[in-house]
């Protein structure tokens, strides 16, 4: 293993996709993460998220346990004796029912940082009920009316809530308690919500409801998608006027007469059918080779395939094989504790018996 997070152990316990993805990323950045899966473990040719190939289970080992008996409960412990993570994703009270929540875990190692991911968090009438990315972002305020129609604004993904939001905010809470352990000694518990990461990320949302002129709704036609004449697709967000006046240029519309004005809300629906029948007219490769030369905020949407041969992506290195697959890297870039390319995802329970000795044989966290 190698960077920033190398000799870090992290006990991950499967369950919600949020709770994968944040094992993923600490095992990216180097982490050793060891994933606790059900027994009996599932067939050596195992498909869906537990494929080999699948991105929110490589790059860590995995042991499997059956957390309905005294054994594995037992067992499960005693890994968490020598971990400085866990990370768990059950909906709340489970973990406490089955023997493995916080009071538990803490008595047996008081420095451990304990992260349990919910989607509502582990208050409120909503705790135990099921947070699915479109109900938690239209409770947070993530989907807050679009301006000029009235209606809310649909995500384009629903990774905002569990990813981008939850899962990401669970990585920076649990290493931020890792940093406030060296200080104190003491580990502790870290509760994130799917809602609190969601309500986070919607910041900008909450800005711009004071603020009159939001560029950004899908309605402006300087910050849309737009169909090309082979039925592909470019995005343009030409926001600053400097952007706007490259587009213009490209689009042969610099000097038109009675151009409609894009300061004017009323004028939109006249300046998005010019823009769109300018585009219309050609076919995606030729946009991409007249605005590749020129910053005016436009760019092609692609697809995954498409995505990772792009030479702004490649030359971040923003995907690496593993395998036969083509997966996203980790994202940052380090130094002088720069990360490897991650290993395969493991199999269920490939390395109970390896994990259990080996981790064992270490000292407690000190």
């Amino acid at each position: 293993m190698a960077g920033p997070l190398t000799g870090l152990r992290v006990l991950e316990f499967a369950g919600s996709a949020p709770t994968a993805f944040v094992g993923t990323v600490l095992a990216d950045l180097g982490a050793d993460v060891v994933r606790v899966d059900r027994t009996p473990a599932t067939a050596p040719e195992p498909g869906g998220d537990r494929a080999p190939e699948n991105p929110l289970s490589r790059g860590r080992r995995s042991v499997a346990l059956d957390l309905k008996s005294p054994e594995g409960v037992e067992h499960a412990l005693s890994l968490a004796e020598h971990a400085d993570l866990l990370v768990e994703g059950f909906r709340p009270g489970v973990a406490d029912r089955l023997g493995i929540g916080p009071e538990a875990a803490l008595a047996r190692n008081p420095r451990l940082v304990y992260g349990r991911i919910s989607g509502w968090g582990q208050q409120g009438e909503w705790a135990g009920r099921a947070a699915h990315d479109l109900a938690v972002l239209a409770l947070t305020g993530a989907l807050d009316t679009d301006p000029a129609t009235g209606a809310p604004v649909p995500p384009p993904t629903a990774y905002l809530s569990s990813f981008a939001g939850g899962a990401n905010a669970h990585v920076h809470a649990l290493l931020a308690a890792l940093h406030a352990r060296e200080r104190s000694g003491r580990g502790q518990v870290v509760d994130t919500a799917l809602a609190d990461g969601a309500a986070l990320i919607s910041t900008l949302v909450h800005q711009w409801r004071e603020v009159p002129g939001n560029h950004t709704v899908t309605d402006a036609p300087h910050y849309s998608l737009y169909r090309t004449a082979d039925d592909r697709y470019l995005a343009v967000a030409a926001i600053e006027p400097r952007l706007y006046a490259h587009l213009l240029d490209q689009l042969g519309l610099t000097g038109t007469e009675d151009l409609p004005d894009r300061a004017d809300p009323a004028a939109w629906p006249a300046l998005r059918t010019l823009i769109a029948a300018r585009f219309a007219a050609r076919d995606r490769e030729h946009w991409v080779k007249l605005f590749d030369a020129v910053d005016a905020g436009v760019a092609p949407v692609l697809t995954a395939a498409e995505a990772a041969e792009h030479h702004q992506l490649a030359a971040r290195g923003a995907f690496v094989a593993i395998g036969d697959t083509l997966q996203p890297a980790p994202a940052s870039r380090f130094g002088t504790t720069p990360t490897a390319t991650p290993a395969r995802a493991p199999l269920p329970g490939e390395h109970t018996d390896e994990v259990l000795a080996e981790w064992r044989d270490f000292p407690k966290i000190p």
